[in-house]
This record gives C-alpha cells, structure tokens and sequence, in this order.
C-alpha cells in the first residue's frame, strides 16, 4: 500500500484519539449506560415528566455523539482490514481511496463538536426573522428565509415548530418565530443571528427593477430547564392586542395577542399564534427568557471576542451575508468569505457549510473557501 495512504491512516487514528478525549467519550458512554439502567431499574423513573425528559434528553444527546465516534471507529476498523485483504484481491485496492475519504470527511464533522463548547450551545434553538428595508420585497424575503431555515432544521433531523407567524397582506411575512430541537440547535444557529441582505430583481416591480432588501435573523438559546433567568415583574410591560393576519376564519378576533417589553434592557417579543391570551403569554415569556439569556452570555464572552475586535460585528442588526440574484446566482459570508455558488441549493436549506465555517472561524479565525 503506498506510504501516503498509511500516513493518513495514521493521522486519522491520532485524531480520532483526540476526539475521544476532547469529548469524553469513556465519560459519555459510561452516563449512557447508567441513565438506561436507571430507565429499566428505578421503579420511580417514569414519575416526575419534568425529571423524566430531561434525563431522556441527555440521554439522546449522548447517543447522538456516541453514535458518531462509534460509527468513526468501526470505519477506521474497516478501512484497516480493506487494506489488509487488498495485497491479496486489488479490487480491495481500489476502494481504499474512497473509503479514506470518506472516513476523512466524517472526522472534519465529528471535529466540529469541540468547537460546540459554549455554555448554552447543547439548547434547542428558538429563531426569530423579522422582515426589514425594502418594502414587500423585504417580506417576501423574510418568508423565503423561513423557509430555509424550517428545511435546514428537517434535513438535519430536527424538530421545527412554528411559534408565531405573522403574514404581510400582500406577499411573504412581516415576522415569524420557529423552535428548532435537537442536540446542539442552538450551537449551530447561533452564527446566524444578523441582517441577511437579498439583491435580485423584483417579482414585485413592473420594470423589472434590481431590488435590495434585507431580513433580520435573532438567535436564542430555549433555557427552560437549563439555566435559571430571573425576570422580576416589574421589570416586564405586558401589552395586549388583536392578533392579526391575512384574514379568513383562523383570525383571532379577540384580544388574545402578548407584546412583552423588558423594561431594563428594552427587549420586546410578542406571541400571537396560540389560541388563548394565556398560552401567548406563556410562549412569549419563553421567548422572552431565550432573549435575554443569550444577552447574559454575550456579557460573559465579551473577552473572548475582544481577541476578534479586527472581525466584523456579529450580534444583531449587522449584516452578515449577502444573497445574489442577480447579476449572478451566489452566497457569500461577510465574516468568514465562505461562498456557495448555487443560490438556489441554499435557499433549500443547504447551509450546514456556513454553519460549519462560522464555527471556524469565530474559534480559531480560519477564511472558508468556495463551494460551487
């Protein structure tokens, strides 16, 4: 077998040794063992829901990093013995090569979860847009950036669930709020929180004019559970009004709809979509604790991003990437340069490689490369 495959076989068993260690692996499997033995044994386990799923929660999100090194080893273990038998049969020989690349390719992804080390990155992630400048194309826009992301969240095996939804009354939404749940939701959308700028010619000009528009995208972690957030009473101004919309019988023609104003740090959120004032009150205090949990922990890692201040802002309102339409088709980061050059796959939900270099670069300070 050639020297450079045995130096890349080497080099995977050195990084997948590193992995193990960085992610605890002996920790995680032994946990895993004993929260299903506790499942089979403790007569009791099954008597507290609250208790109850967050133990199976875990127990999920070990699996899920479990399943990864496990499934990583036995490629290594396999692609050890392909090299083996290939002296005896060539056809071994030639899916050397793949098999290696493959095994390579697993490795970068599996070496991304050591980046996911923030202490609210493990969270469901709750994901509001909110249409911007640039009048219905701009809630059009908005609309197609809710799609995405819902497609992102399916592909991935996420659960996504839409918590509010506004519809603009000619095209696309003025806003809308999703939760996206499953291991480390929050860790890989966190990155997108900002302005995400479109330029295409509009659909809805009759001179076929290029258009600008813009859609803002907040990220927040879903803490309930996780990490206590004290909002005083006083400290919230509740608002309560007509949900609105399109129009037709799913209208709430009562005063249903919450606004809820954070009055120290002027956060507002609202909910409408539920069918009872309590329940919007209820889902809107959940959004407005995510809030004002990821403003704590962009306090608490304000020194690490001063070792970054030559970056580009990253928090709300900047804007991050930019869609073309027109006079071309591509995406491109403006923080990391990371470039897709189909416009199209990515509005279908193709973003994990802005995910993964955003992950890059915020820790290490690596430019992505392009993606045709």
């Amino acid at each position: 077998m050639e020297k450079e495959i045995l130096d890349r076989v080497k080099s995977i068993h050195t990084r997948l040794g590193l992995l193990k260690d960085s992610l605890k692996y002996e920790e995680k499997t032994a946990r895993a063992k004993a929260i299903e033995l506790q499942m089979v044994e403790d007569p009791n386990f099954w008597n507290n829901p609250d208790k109850t799923n967050t133990i199976v929660k875990e127990l999920k999100e070990l699996k899920s990093v479990l399943k990864q090194l496990n499934d990583a080893q036995n490629g290594l273990d396999d692609l050890e013995t392909m090299i083996e038998m290939a002296d005896e049969d060539p056809t071994f020989a030639e899916e050397v090569p793949g098999t290696l690349d493959t095994l390579e390719k697993d490795l970068e992804h599996l070496e991304l979860f050591t980046l996911l080390s923030g202490p609210n990155d493990n969270c469901d992630a709750l994901l509001t847009i909110n249409a911007r400048d640039g009048g219905t194309d701009a809630n059009d826009w908005a609309d197609m950036l809710l799609r995405m992301y819902i497609n992102w969240g399916q592909m991935s095996g996420y659960k996504v669930e839409i918590l509010d939804r506004l519809d603009n009354d000619e095209a696309g939404i003025n806003s809308a709020s999703i939760a996206i749940r499953g291991p480390l939701a929050y860790g890989y959308l966190k990155g997108e929180a900002g302005m995400h700028r479109l330029v295409r010619i509009s659909p809805f000009n009759s001179e076929g004019k290029r258009q600008t528009s813009f859609a803002a995208v907040d990220v927040d972690p879903d803490v309930d559970g996780t990490i206590e957030v004290e909002i005083q009473d006083k400290d919230v101004r509740e608002d309560v009004f007509r949900a609105s919309g399109a129009g037709g019988q799913h209208v709430n023609k009562t005063s249903s709809a919450i606004r809820l104003t954070h009055i120290p740090t002027g956060v507002v959120v609202q909910c409408q979509n539920e069918r009872s004032q309590h329940q919007n009150r209820a889902m809107a205090m959940k959004l407005l604790r995510a809030r004002l949990a990821r403003i704590e922990e962009e306090r608490r890692e304000q020194a690490q991003a001063d070792k970054y201040s030559d970056k580009a802002k990253v928090g709300f309102g900047s804007q991050i990437r930019n869609y073309f339409l027109h006079p071309d088709q591509r995406v491109k980061d403006a923080r990391t340069g990371y470039y897709m050059g189909n416009f199209h796959s990515v509005l279908d939900g193709n973003i994990q490689g802005f995910l993964d270099a955003y992950l890059r670069w915020y820790v290490k300070g690596e430019k992505a490369g392009d993606v045709d």
